[in-house]
């Protein structure tokens, strides 16, 4: 669930592909301080809410909060866009699905859930926010019948390593369950 500083905030956006963008500043501002979502454009690392600009959020977070009634989202057009038309997109590509399921179960548990893109990841997991304290896990999400490259756990393995984060897989069932397998190095 939303922070409770985002209780009862209305955000405006407007869907353009597979994003929204927030352009009125202060929403803007106002939504990244009370969850860290979105990504303040031209801004690489914000320091906090001290931004002036636009704010980009995914497809997946834009949908998280549309459901949980902080997000208003309309077309470059004008139009209206609910819950079930941003559902619509995110159910169109099995991809943005899982990543949705393992994004939403996370928010409501609670945690911070970024971009885990820079860290060779699908998410990056923060107890309690970036520039507050340090990401300690590294999400990669997966469906239950993916193969997965024996390489592939080892790299991701070693780079989450080399970033001091623990590394999870999210094993995302068909019925929508989730499960989470952390890897851990061995020194024999």
């Amino acid at each position: 669930m939303p922070s409770l500083a985002c209780k009862g905030l209305e955000v405006d956006g407007v869907l353009i592909g597979d994003s929204v963008v927030i352009v009125d500043n202060g929403q803007a501002r106002v939504l990244y301080s009370c969850g860290f979502y979105g990504q303040p454009l031209e801004v690489e690392k914000p320091r906090g809410a001290d931004f002036h600009g636009p704010l980009r959020l995914s497809i997946v977070e834009s949908l998280y909060l549309l459901e949980m009634g902080v997000l208003k989202v309309r077309s470059v057009d004008g139009s209206p866009k609910s819950a079930e038309d941003l559902r619509k997109l995110v159910d169109s590509n099995p991809r943005f699905r899982m990543l949705y399921v393992v994004y939403r179960q996370l928010r409501d548990r609670g945690l911070i859930v970024r971009s885990g893109l820079k860290f060779g990841g699908d998410y990056a997991v923060y107890r309690l926010g970036p520039g507050i304290d340090h990401a300690p896990f590294i999400i990669h999400v997966y469906g239950r019948d993916s193969e997965i490259d024996p390489v592939e756990i080892v790299r991701a393995g070693r780079l989450s390593h080399s970033v001091k984060k623990r590394f999870v897989f999210a094993v995302v069932a068909e019925g929508g369950g989730v499960d989470y397998v952390m890897v851990d190095w061995f020194r024999p």
